[in-house]
């Protein structure tokens, strides 16, 4: 079964990787934000 194929198909493995693909940028972004403005304010 290809995986990609199986992705796009079963809406439980769709949902659960694109929340996590969510969830994980705004945990980037927010540690981005914070090691910007640390070094800015330093």
């Amino acid at each position: 079964m290809n995986l990609l194929q199986a992705f796009f198909q079963d809406p439980v493995i769709f949902f659960s990787f694109t929340g996590l693909a969510i969830v994980l940028g705004i945990c980037i972004f927010y540690a981005v934000y914070f090691i910007y403005k640390v070094n800015k304010d330093a």
